[in-house]
């Protein structure tokens, strides 16, 4: 538990409330805007009682008020076109629920695509959403010609047609979430301006406010560009920042105003701006390049200017000219428009331009629904996500990239800006899979060999951490070349592959998520939190978290080091993610533990290969050999002189290693490992190579094949989960009752036919024309010299031999359900011929 304390004054006037103050709440939502006020709506609809709302002028105030409204059922990524599309059915219903008028118009939208690579992103994205319920098509020149008649068609290829997209009206929109929100019994407060938070021992919070206290049993921060000052009450320094947003409004187009119906919503990729119809106008607004745009970071350093609420910036149109120009080009219209009106306002990022939704570790029961680029868009589906899981709690669905603990101290003002600037400057850029963000790196969480590796090794950004993602070598084609086809990458990959499965190599995992659990009740914790038995002193095991729907939570790596005391191992990316869900649980249950985060302090390599063994044998006394150290043990040792702990496992599914050690003797044993097996030809691979080799071994990945979208029984996780254990694992009366129902649905093992592409997950699988299920995760086989994939499909759909077809870059390319995994694991592979030499 934190204990914080409060030193933050009053810089606002109180005003005058107009009502008593409750005295206490069940969930109090601090912010007005249209987030904020989304979620009093949903939570009070949801049956929750006391229900409050507190904002500090008046709603609307802040980023909302001045939105340009743009509402889209499109999203790059997976799990937000979830959000968008709740957003969107919430929005037409609206008015009718509330008598409210929200201002809703849905002509549709198209993105423009006018270079070939832009062609390939939206076929990219074509795959990525059929077996989503997003309306999306991909059209040609003369669909889009007819949608949208005023363009100039010269350099159009092809669009992303959504129909049912377009904008609201934000003020009206929030009025009419308040109002549902009052009419469900939620009460709304301002002006009521939070001047200080405090945790009480039980794990709620005394709110302050001009006006009086409110005890609540949690408090969600939905503050948009106040959002750093209000975590800063508590210690948290929010990774937050306002950006200067301009958008363009034009007096009456006569060209516009005769048309009979409206235009789509456009975004021109290419010149990195939207353009919508605005009553008889139209209203445009741009995303400048880095080096143009402009951040408000004074902010971060002092704090929102007292007072600061419905005012806006100065605007610049020198500063977006480039953009008005290309504008000009596309809709020419545009050239004899009169400008009536430029916006010039403040939208909060985050560094990768994702919010940050969901209860944050480090303190109980407080939740964050910040960090909103789009916030109008994303209002309805966020306020009906946090509701949902504060409610039962757990996530209704997986949303792991919007978790507010991706980040954590690694996230300085020099990183956050940075990051902002590229992220704004990135709004439109192509999206790539296997995309790499440089700005602002490397941050300070940097491992025990990233000097002798940054110059060998194309690295990878893991939670704040640099980790190889594949090690060149002279010849090679070397830097970041992004393709939707196999790119300069694909045969160092490959190199790494034949290295681990015929001699021996090297890889930094130090990006793992570390925790340390040990005290009296650390069996009992552990027994209720994993679904799997705990492994005895000196061994280890793979062991899953469920919620208590039977989802899988997070899967660990559990190794109990000495009696009582357990090394917990998870990814990097839900490092602070399942810290909080572990935390929460001792917690609530009021175990007698100790829970360390020893992620920074101990650094990790893993050795693989069938000559690792007579690598490290060279480096210690202790016996290496089969017998002497088994499979998913542990021991402490030295290697080198340098004092570790060894653990038999290696996720490439070959004979190997992971070494744990003080982050700062990671070199000298890295280095020794490099001396002591020049004559073996050791050399490093990197987390491309760990995927492709996992893969064609059957290994699931948490957030790919598992994650809280899942269940461990669909997913072919059995083996793990010990339905008969004695203790009342968390899921466990969840998991008996789907096993008693059967499953709809099943992983599968796909082998596919392609030519210079290969699946990366979240693709559409079809069947006789039909969309039936989707991949999870996919790469390259070296050794099968195949492309693979993970996809979950109906029951009827997964016995051995069944065709489907995997849909890349909108070619369906035939995929066979296979036996797995297609290249056994060392350790089956030396059972099996140990078995064969005793027949």
């Amino acid at each position: 538990v934190v204990t914080c304390f409060s030193n933050v004054s009053i810089k606002d006037p109180p005003g005058v409330l107009g009502k008593r103050l409750k005295d206490s709440a069940e969930t109090v939502v601090i912010g007005g805007g249209c987030v904020g006020v989304s979620l009093a709506y949903h939570l009070a609809k949801a049956g929750q009682k006391d229900v409050v709302l507190l904002e500090k002028s008046e709603l609307t105030a802040g980023s909302t008020w001045h939105a340009a409204g743009l509402t889209t059922y499109y999203h790059p990524g997976i799990n937000l076109k979830k959000i968008h599309y709740y957003s969107i059915k919430l929005f037409e219903q609206l008015e009718a629920e509330t008598g409210q008028a929200v201002g809703f118009h849905q002509p549709g939208s198209i993105r423009l695509a006018s270079t070939p690579v832009r062609v390939d992103e939206l076929k990219y994205q074509m795959t990525r959403t059929h077996w989503h319920p997003t309306p999306q098509f991909l059209i040609g020149p003369e669909k889009i010609q007819q949608l949208f008649p005023l363009l100039n068609m010269d350099k159009v290829l092809a669009g992303l047609y959504n129909p049912g997209d377009g904008h609201i009206d934000p003020y009206s929109l929030t009025m009419a979430l308040a109002a549902g929100a009052r009419m469900y019994g939620a009460q709304i407060y301002y002006p009521a301006p939070v001047t200080g938070l405090t945790p009480t021992a039980d794990g709620r919070w005394d709110v302050q406010t001009p006006h009086g206290t409110i005890r609540a049993n949690r408090i969600v921060n939905a503050t948009g560009f106040w959002a750093r000052e209000l975590g800063q009450m508590i210690g948290f320094q929010h990774p937050t920042i306002p950006v200067h947003h301009q958008y363009v409004v034009t007096a009456t187009v006569p060209e516009v105003k005769a048309l009979k119906t409206e235009l789509p919503v456009i975004r021109d990729l290419e010149g990195s701006y939207y353009l919508r119809q605005e009553r008889d106008g139209l209203l445009f607004g741009p995303y400048e390049k880095e080096e143009k745009m402009k951040l408000q970071d004074s902010w971060v350093r002092d704090g929102v200017p007292p007072g600061f609420g419905k005012e806006l910036f100065e605007s610049d149109l020198d500063r977006i000219m480039d953009h008005v120009e290309r504008a000009m080009e596309m809709v020419p219209v545009l050239k004899n428009a009169d400008i009536i009106n430029i916006v010039s306002g403040p939208i909060t990022y985050t560094p990768d331009l994702l919010p940050m939704i969901g209860p944050h570790q480090g303190a109980r029961n407080y939740w964050t629904a910040i960090g909103f680029g789009y916030g109008i868009i994303h209002s309805g589906g966020v306020g009906r996500f946090l509701s949902d899981w504060i409610m039962s709690g757990e996530p209704p669905y997986d949303l792991i990239e919007c978790d507010p603990n991706r980040y954590a101290h690694w996230t300085s003002v020099p990183y956050l800006c940075a990051k902002a600037r590229e992220s704004y400057g990135f709004n439109n850029v192509v999206g790539y899979p296997k995309e790499e963000r440089f700005a602002g790196r490397p941050t300070d969480r940097v491992s025990g060999v990233y000097e002798l590796l940054k110059d060998r090794c194309s690295m990878g950004f893991h939670a704040g951490w640099e980790q190889p993602h594949y090690c060149h070598k002279p010849g090679d084609n070397t830097g970041y070349k992004p393709s939707f086809r196999r790119t300069n990458w694909f045969g160092p990959v490959g190199r790494e592959c034949k290295l681990v499965m015929e001699g021996v190599g090297v890889i930094d995992l130090s990006p793992f998520g570390k925790f340390i659990v040990k005290g009296e009740d650390s069996h009992r914790l552990l027994d209720r939190l994993f679904a799997n038995t705990l492994p005895k002193v000196g061994q280890t095991n793979i062991s899953h978290m469920l919620t208590p729907r039977g989802r899988v939570y997070a899967e660990v790596t559990v190794t109990q080091t000495a009696p009582g005391e357990f090394l917990l191992i998870t990814g990097s990316g839900s490092e602070l993610h399942d810290l909080r869900w572990i935390e929460r649980e001792v917690c609530d249950g009021g175990y007698h533990v100790s829970v360390s985060n020893v992620t920074d302090e101990i650094g990790v390599l893993g050795i693989a290969g069938p000559k690792s063994r007579m690598v490290l044998q060279k480096l210690t006394d202790e016996d290496m050999s089969d017998t002497g150290f088994r499979f998913l043990h542990c021991r402490s040792m030295q290697l080198a002189g340098v004092p570790l702990r060894a653990i038999r496992i290696s996720y490439t599914g070959e004979l190997g290693w992971e070494l744990y050690m003080d982050m700062q003797n990671m070199s000298t044993v890295y280095q020794a490992l490099m001396e002591a097996g020049r004559d073996e030809n050791i050399d490093n691979f990197g987390t491309y190579a760990m995927s492709s080799l996992r893969l064609e071994k059957g290994f699931r990945a948490w957030g790919a094949e598992m994650n809280c979208d899942t269940n461990p029984l669909e997913a072919g996780l059995d083996y793990f989960i010990k339905l008969n254990k004695p203790a009342e694992f968390v899921g466990k009366q969840a998991l008996l009752e789907i096993k008693a129902q059967g499953l709809s649905r099943r992983l599968v093992f796909l082998t596919l036919h392609t030519d210079d592409i290969d699946p990366e997950g979240n693709e559409t699988v079809w069947h006789n024309g039909e969309v039936v299920g989707n991949t999870t995760s996919g790469s390259y086989s070296y050794s099968t010299q195949q492309s693979l994939a993970f996809a979950y499909l109906p029951l009827h759909l997964t016995h051995v031999g069944q065709k489907v077809e995997v849909e890349l870059l909108g070619q369906k390319h035939p995929a066979t359900v296979t036996q797995e995994p297609l290249v056994l694991t060392e350790p089956t592979r030396t059972r099996l011929q140990k078995k064969k030499r005793s027949v």
